[in-house]
């Protein structure tokens, strides 16, 4: 799952997408709220987690100015402040949750989460592919009744391809949503997570659904 972290406190931005990562979670930085909402109209993210004083462009108008533009992205504000006002005025901007700073790493991530499970207005909560399920609030994939243990990696690279099933998927689409926009690794990392995929998901239900198309990417079928 991508994430999206506008703070520009350069530190704590590091620490929390460290965490994140651990976590499988594909994390790209903005530190400033212009490149912030540069970021998040550009690209495609699960979540956005928001700081609100920011420089050049506050949380509140970033906010305001993607659901004004229709981007439905959960959204979770930060500040230093505490106070039901400003707590009012991060959910009347469009937020969807709101953190009070100094938070609990545990507790960030526990809404984050639940923010997933619970989407965009217009996004599932589970991603089917065939028997197939998808599940990125909980990070839980099922064959059937059978549940497939995923590393985090694996899980984000078929998040990725499940999202656009049926579509053939680039390689360079996987690794942004699956490692972060600043990644400058060797892209055949993907090839590994894909064979491991294949390993899981398939060789045991007899199934062939993740493809490559070769000079173009893979895919997802959902035929049995």
């Amino acid at each position: 799952m991508r994430v999206l972290l506008v703070e520009d406190e350069r530190r704590l931005a590091e620490l929390v997408k460290s965490g994140l990562a651990g976590e499988g979670f594909a994390v790209d930085i903005a530190l400033d709220g212009a490149e912030g909402l540069w970021l998040a109209t550009e690209n495609t993210y699960d979540v956005i987690v928001l700081d609100v004083m920011l420089p050049r462009v506050n949380g509140y108008t970033v906010c305001r100015r993607l659901r004004e533009a229709g981007n439905w992205t959960p959204i979770m504000m930060l500040t230093a402040k505490d106070g039901e006002y400003d707590e009012a005025e991060a959910l009347d901007t469009g937020a969807d949750d709101f953190l009070s700073k100094p938070f609990s790493y545990v507790v960030l991530l526990a809404r984050m989460r639940a923010l997933v499970r619970r989407g965009g207005r217009e996004r599932p909560v589970a991603l089917t592919v065939g028997d197939l399920v998808i599940d990125p609030a909980g990070m839980k994939c099922r064959r059937g009744g059978t549940e497939i243990a995923l590393t985090p990696k694996e899980f984000a690279v078929l998040h990725g391809l499940a999202r656009r099933a049926g579509e053939v998927v680039p390689k360079a689409e996987l690794l942004e949503q699956a490692w972060d926009f600043a990644y400058t690794g060797d892209p055949s990392i993907v090839e590994v997570y894909i064979s491991s995929l294949r390993r899981k998901i398939d060789a045991p239900f007899g199934r062939s659904s993740l493809v490559t198309v070769r000079g173009a990417g893979y895919r997802l079928d959902g035929q049995l």
